[in-house]
């Protein structure tokens, strides 16, 4: 493909219950992502998509991000995962989608960004370096889930990645 992804007619939008199976679909295909069970993504699809966000692409989802407000954490927004449909990654897809629910309506008024990333997951790394310091803001790496808090074993670290704190009016100026 010789164009960029802006060229594609791709729009973003939040979740419906819909969707749920959709993303399932992606992280399965995507041979990297940790799939969890289809009814998750269904609950995730339903009852937070004010902090899920689909990209669509020809009428179907070719990206994803999920999402919460963690409680008794308001400032704070928690990216749980992105997924992008092998058709279109390369393409800055990803970091549309993290500007997308940055903006999205459960977004709104956080100031920091809080996600887990295996060590091991350079591409996830160097996304969320881009999107701080596009957002003009610092990352602290802390301890977040040891490979001993998976019960079933084999499940590399997840390193607590917290970005901010960033202003909502940097969130809308992300270069995408």
């Amino acid at each position: 493909m010789t164009g960029s992804v802006k060229k594609l007619d791709i729009s973003f939008r939040n979740t419906r219950l819909e969707d749920g199976a959709a993303i399932w679909r992606v992280v399965r295909d995507s041979g990297v992502l940790d799939l969890n069970s289809a009814y998750m993504y269904l609950l995730l699809a339903k009852d937070f998509g004010s902090t899920c966000v689909v990209a669509e692409h020809e009428g179907r989802v070719t990206g994803f991000v999920t999402g919460y407000r963690p409680p008794g954490r308001p400032d704070s927004v928690f990216l749980w995962q992105v997924g992008v449909d092998a058709s279109m990654r390369g393409q800055g897809l990803g970091k549309r989608l993290v500007s997308a629910f940055l903006q999205s309506p459960g977004a709104k008024g956080a100031t920091m960004l809080e996600t887990t990333i295996s060590p091991s997951n350079e591409a996830s790394r160097a996304l969320f370096a881009a999107i701080a310091r596009e957002l003009g803001t610092e990352t602290r790496v802390t301890e977040g889930f040891k490979e001993s808090h998976f019960p079933e074993g084999g499940h590399e670290a997840e390193e607590l990645y917290l970005i901010g704190p960033y202003t909502p009016a940097s969130a809308n100026q992300l270069k995408v």
